[in-house]
C-alpha cells in the first residue's frame, strides 16, 4: 500500500464528503433530532390511559379508590359509565382502554375484611399497553390497601417480606434504553447506507473504472471509501452525547473504551455497506438492499424485543447482527459501567464480522470489475 496514493484518495473522498451538505445534515439529524423524537414517541410506559369507571357502590371507600386511580399519571378518567354494559361498549369502540368496575357493597366488604372484588377490563389489542396497565392497576390497589387499612383487620401475621432493588435503572424508565438504542440504530444506518451509496455512485458515473486502471489497489480504494464514514460516525457521537445527557442517562463506564468499541462497530456496519455495493449495479439496488438488510438486523438486535424471547433459530441468526453486540456494549458502558473485561467477547465478534464482510466484499468486487 502506497502512503502517497492513499493520502490522495482520502483527500478526494473527504472533499466529496464535505461538499455533500445534505448527507452531513442527515447524519446530524439521525444522531440528534431523530433520536429525541423516537425516544419520546416510542416510550413503552403507560401515561394518561383513558379509563371508564363504573361505581356501583358510591361509598367513601370507592370514591377514594377511584381518586387514587384518576389522579395518577398512568390513568385519566374519561367518564363515569352508568352500567358495565355501557362501559364495555366504550371499550369496544376504542373510547377507553380500561374499565374499572367497583361492585356494590365494596366499602362494607372492605371494612369487614372479606376481600372485596374489583373488576378490570383491558383493551388487549396492544398487549404491551394492557400488560403495563394491569401492573399499574395492581400496584395502585396495593397502595390503597396500605393507605386505607381495613377497620376490622386483625394483626398482620409475621411473613417473609421481599425487598426489591432494581440495579442500573432504578426508576425503571424506558427513555434510557430508547435513546441509546436510537443512537446505535443511527450508527448502523449511516455505516451501511453511506459507503454503499458512495461506491455505487462512483460505478454509475464510470469513475470507479478510471480509478481501478490506475496503480490504486482495491484495499486502498476501500480504505478511502470507508474512512470518511468512520470519521463522521465517530464525530457525530459528540452531539448525540448531549441528547443522552438531556435524558439523564449516566455514563458509568470509560468514554475512551466506548469510542474504541463504537469505531469497531462502525467498521462492521461499513463492511456490510461495502458488501452491498459490491453486489449492486445501481444506486437504487444498493438502497433497496440496504433497507432489506437493515430491518432484519434491527429486529434481531434486541432493540425491540429481547433476544432471549425469540425462537432458537432467530437467536442463532442474531449472532450475525453487529447491532446485537453493539447494543450490549452501549447499554453496558452507559448503565452498568462495564469495562474491557466484560466486553472483550463483543469486541471480538464485531471484529470478526467486519473482517469477514470486508474480505468477502473484496472478493466479489474484484470478480465483478475484472
Amino acid at each position: 500500500m502506497s502512503f502517497v496514493r492513499l493520502v490522495g484518495l482520502l483527500r478526494k473522498e473527504a472533499v466529496q464528503f464535505l461538499r455533500d451538505r445534505l448527507v452531513l445534515a442527515l447524519v446530524l439529524w439521525l444522531y440528534t433530532v431523530e433520536a429525541v423524537l423516537c425516544t419520546y414517541a416510542l416510550s413503552f410506559e403507560v401515561e394518561n390511559l383513558p379509563v371508564a369507571v363504573v361505581d356501583q357502590d358510591r361509598s367513601l371507600s370507592s370514591r377514594k379508590l377511584i381518586d387514587l386511580f384518576t389522579l395518577s399519571d398512568a390513568f385519566e378518567l374519561a367518564d363515569h359509565a352508568a352500567s358495565p354494559r355501557e362501559a364495555a361498549t366504550w371499550l369496544e369502540s376504542g373510547r377507553v382502554n380500561m374499565v374499572m368496575i367497583v361492585p356494590g357493597g365494596f366499602g362494607r366488604a372492605y371494612h369487614t375484611a372479606t376481600l372485596p372484588a374489583i373488576q378490570f377490563l383491558f383493551d388487549g389489542t396492544n398487549s404491551n399497553t394492557a400488560a403495563n396497565a394491569r401492573l399499574y392497576a395492581m400496584e395502585l390497589l396495593r397502595r390503597f390497601e396500605l393507605e386505607h387499612p381495613s377497620l376490622s383487620a386483625g394483626p398482620v401475621p409475621h411473613q417473609a417480606e421481599p425487598i426489591i432493588r432494581t440495579w442500573y435503572n432504578p426508576d425503571q424508565t424506558t427513555s434510557a434504553f430508547m435513546v441509546l438504542s436510537m443512537i446505535a440504530l443511527a450508527g448502523m444506518m449511516v455505516g451501511v447506507i453511506h459507503p454503499a451509496a458512495s461506491i455505487v455512485r462512483e460505478r454509475e458515473r464510470g469513475t470507479i473504472e478510471q480509478l481501478l486502471v490506475t496503480p490504486i489497489r482495491l484495499v486502498e480504494l476501500f480504505t478511502a471509501k470507508t474512512a470518511p464514514t468512520l470519521l463522521m460516525g465517530t464525530l457525530a457521537l459528540f452531539p448525540s452525547l448531549l441528547i443522552v445527557a438531556w435524558f439523564d442517562v449516566p455514563l458509568r463506564g470509560s468514554f475512551a473504551l466506548f469510542m474504541v468499541l463504537t469505531a469497531l462497530f462502525l467498521l462492521s456496519a461499513i463492511g456490510l455497506g461495502v458488501m452491498i455495493a459490491a453486489v449492486s449495479q445501481t444506486l437504487q439496488q444498493a438502497l433497496l438492499l440496504a433497507f432489506f438488510g437493515l430491518f432484519p438486523i434491527m429486529f434481531l438486535s434486541g432493540t425491540l424485543t429481547p433476544v432471549e424471547s425469540m425462537p432458537s433459530v432467530l437467536q442463532t441468526l442474531s449472532l450475525a447482527s453487529p447491532l446485537r453486540y453493539y447494543m450490549d456494549i452501549i447499554l453496558s458502558v452507559f448503565l452498568k459501567g462495564a469495562g474491557w473485561a466484560e466486553l472483550w467477547d463483543e469486541a471480538l465478534a464485531l471484529l470478526a464480522i467486519g473482517t469477514g464482510l470486508f474480505c468477502l466484499s473484496a472478493m466479489v468486487f474484484k470478480k465483478r470489475v475484472t
